[in-house]
């Protein structure tokens, strides 16, 4: 199972997800993440290794590590089925191998259907971004991310990279990022702080970041004097990032400002979505240096 050649056309605000099982729950991934989906093959045992992690496999010539995704959902005391599959995934600059009970289906939905989890019952630690109904039963979306920087924090964004940048000035510009992971909203809060960007707007998705910049646009202020740049993700339920990139550039009192996607989904494949919906810049996580300094230039 391949899933290629799927969502041709950006901006939409939709995806498509690969509906996969773990101990008799539902659980997706985008589809757009996904590489392929074989047959477990044999392991290797890594001593040492995260809990997380069964062990290494080879797969054509590339040595990829295998995620065991009971163990990271905590579900205790229980084996994968004998339907078990590999996820093979890749984002972030890396390729993974996620071990599921099963793999059934791909549904096709729009960023609206999906609800972000409250506090409540996520709590803070949790793994899941966003909640699918699906009839009388739930689909839950996992921050797969978040799950890799727990295996290997070196995988995600990390403050003394800026550090090398060298000394920065305070910069008064201000920048709204629309980025629905917790954990990611800080951190980029104390990365930009740390280059000098201290006047942020931080929104959980692209809806309320968009309602944000119309109401400037629409109060008759000029909309350049007042925010400078966006940074946006792309997965974000209600609406993602290539949506909001589309709709400023579409919005004639908007459209000038500039936009920069900072996702785990760029790609060489996946580039070309951002360049069709108008993107300035497309920065992979967690090339945080990188973005910093498209920043730079962009704002000044």
């Amino acid at each position: 199972m391949e899933p290629k050649g799927i969502l041709l056309e950006s901006g939409t605000n939709e995806l498509e997800i690969v509906e996969f099982h773990v101990a008799n729950n539902k659980f997706g991934i985008n589809v757009i993440k996904v590489k392929e989906i074989i047959q477990p093959i044999p392991v290797t045992f890594i001593p040492h290794a995260h809990p997380f992690v069964e062990g290494i496999i080879q797969l054509r010539g590339e040595v990829l590590p295998v995620v065991n995704m009971l163990k990271v959902l905590g579900v205790p005391n229980t084996t994968f089925n004998t339907t078990h599959k590999y996820i093979i995934a890749e984002f972030n600059k890396q390729k993974v191998v996620f071990h599921v009970d099963n793999v059934t289906q791909i549904h096709r939905i729009s960023w609206e259907q999906i609800e972000r989890p409250t506090d409540m019952y996520q709590g803070g630690s949790s793994q899941v971004i966003g909640v699918i109904k699906d009839y009388d039963q739930m689909i839950l979306l996992l921050d797969f991310e978040k799950i890799m920087v727990d295996i290997n924090p070196d995988s995600g964004i990390r403050v003394d990279a800026i550090k090398k940048l060298g000394k920065r000035t305070r910069s008064e510009k201000r920048i709204v990022i629309a980025e629905d992971s917790p954990l990611l909203r800080n951190l980029l809060n104390d990365t930009f702080n740390e280059a000098g960007y201290v006047n942020l707007e931080f929104f959980e998705n692209g809806k309320d970041a968009y309602e944000y910049l119309e109401s400037i646009a629409n109060s008759g202020l000029d909309i350049a004097s007042t925010v400078q740049l966006v940074v946006t993700d792309i997965e974000m339920p209600q609406m993602d990032g290539h949506h909001l990139t589309k709709k400023i550039k579409l919005n004639s009192k908007l459209q000038k400002l500039p936009v920069i996607i900072f996702s785990s989904l760029i790609t060489d494949d996946l580039r070309h979505k951002g360049i069709e919906v108008g993107a300035q810049e497309q920065i992979s996580k967690p090339e945080i240096a990188e973005l910093i300094l498209k920043v730079d230039k962009l704002v000044l």
